[in-house]
């Protein structure tokens, strides 16, 4: 293979697309052991899926990737000195409130920006697009302050997402999404048991 040929071929989105995936798992298994590693992952993860997500016309979820950078930073920061006494950050969980105002935040959210995606723009499945995004903001956040229920949330926004990403033809994101459903199982059960061990 000559060098033109590589490059071309590094070039193309599929080859972005698997460097993506791979980074994308790696973050969420070093967040399932509460790795401060899963944030360079993150960040390096979602710098490719901005440019990636752009060029198959999802602009909400481009759009999503520039707060995911901010986040990866953020969540880096919290995890190390975001506990009291500047001592690493401990697991919580939010109560129905929370839950209630935090889920009919992102519905209204996806409403709003769905209907102007639609009237405004070309975007492929403006609606979905704009559902996901907004949960995953929402459900980002949860993670950075390490939100119990963020893997419950991630159950739903990851379903949601295999669909729009198998329609825009990005199949190894689809299934890099289907794999985070399982690691989410076990993610729950490894914050549940921290959780608990925190206050026994």
């Amino acid at each position: 293979m000559n060098l033109e040929t590589l490059w071309q071929t590094l070039g193309s989105l599929h080859a972005w697309e698997a460097l993506a995936v791979t980074l994308g798992v790696a973050y969420l298994l070093l967040a399932v052991r509460e790795s401060l590693w899963c944030w360079y992952a993150a960040f390096f993860s979602t710098a490719i899926y901005l440019w990636l997500f752009w060029q198959v016309q999802l602009p909400m979820e481009s759009a999503l990737q520039l707060y995911y950078l901010v986040m990866a930073v953020y969540g880096w920061y919290q995890w190390r000195h975001g506990g009291r006494q500047d001592s690493a950050l401990g697991i919580s969980t939010w109560g129905g409130r929370q839950h209630l105002l935090a889920i009919g935040g992102v519905l209204l959210a996806s409403g709003i920006s769905g209907a102007l995606l639609a009237r405004y723009t070309e975007a492929a499945l403006p609606y979905l697009d704009s559902f996901t995004t907004w949960g995953s903001i929402l459900t980002t956040w949860m993670v950075a302050r390490k939100v119990l229920e963020n893997w419950v949330y991630w159950l739903v926004i990851d379903s949601a997402s295999i669909w729009l990403y198998l329609e825009r033809g990005l199949l190894m994101t689809a299934g890099l999404f289907a794999v985070y459903l399982v690691i989410v199982c076990f993610g729950w059960r490894q914050w549940l048991l921290h959780y608990r061990a925190q206050y026994s």
